[in-house]
């Protein structure tokens, strides 16, 4: 990586660590009020997404092979909300109760703000430092494909669908994308690892 974009990347990540956390806050605590498999999963995924950049932030600075082993922890920790929302989708399954749909829609709607805002600032730097920036990117890129599918079951829920089903299929979807977030990230640091040996 050029030295002169290491000070602009690690501000903007340290910037992306700070939205994701306190958004974190926010998210989770309407998910528990209204009963939100969506919001839970993806609560877990702003929490998940602050981590994975604080580690960006603290593995900067190191040589390509320990950038690429912390890469590789990443894709295990982009595992994480993926089977946090199993768990609760499965939970949801036995006891579907239909989440408030306002409050699913626009939690919705500045869960995807704050997620295009990161998407935006990592863009441009998403090659910089291989797997590590790959990792922050694909999580803001896929969230906020994950937020829009969250309005989508908000708006389903209040006018066509009055089921707890738009919020559990959004919910498992959101953990698919993990999974496959997890396995580019992976694959990316097995790269790194070999270029480096």
């Amino acid at each position: 990586m050029h030295r002169y974009l290491d000070t602009p990347l690690r501000r903007i990540v340290a910037l992306v660590a700070l939205l994701n956390l306190g958004y974190f806050g926010i998210e989770f605590a309407v998910a528990l009020k209204i009963g939100s498999v969506s919001l839970f999963a993806d609560s877990v995924d702003f929490l998940e997404d602050a981590s994975v950049n604080l580690l960006i932030l603290l593995a900067l600075a190191w040589s390509l092979r320990s950038r690429a082993r912390v890469g590789m922890a990443l894709a295990f920790i982009l595992l994480a909300p993926a089977i946090a929302t199993f768990w609760t989708a499965y939970q949801s399954f036995i006891d579907p109760v239909p989440p408030q749909p306002f409050l699913l829609t626009v939690t919705g709607l500045g869960a995807l703000a704050v997620n295009l805002c990161c998407a935006y600032m990592l863009a441009a730097f998403r090659h910089a430092s291989g797997s590590l920036t790959k990792a922050a990117f694909l999580s803001a890129r896929n969230d906020a494909f994950a937020n829009i599918a969250i309005i989508g079951a908000g708006i389903v829920t209040a006018y066509a669908w009055h089921s707890a089903w738009p919020d559990l299929i959004v919910g498992v979807g959101i953990a698919v994308m993990n999974i496959d977030a997890a396995r580019e990230v992976w694959e990316a640091s097995r790269e790194e690892h070999r270029a480096a040996a």
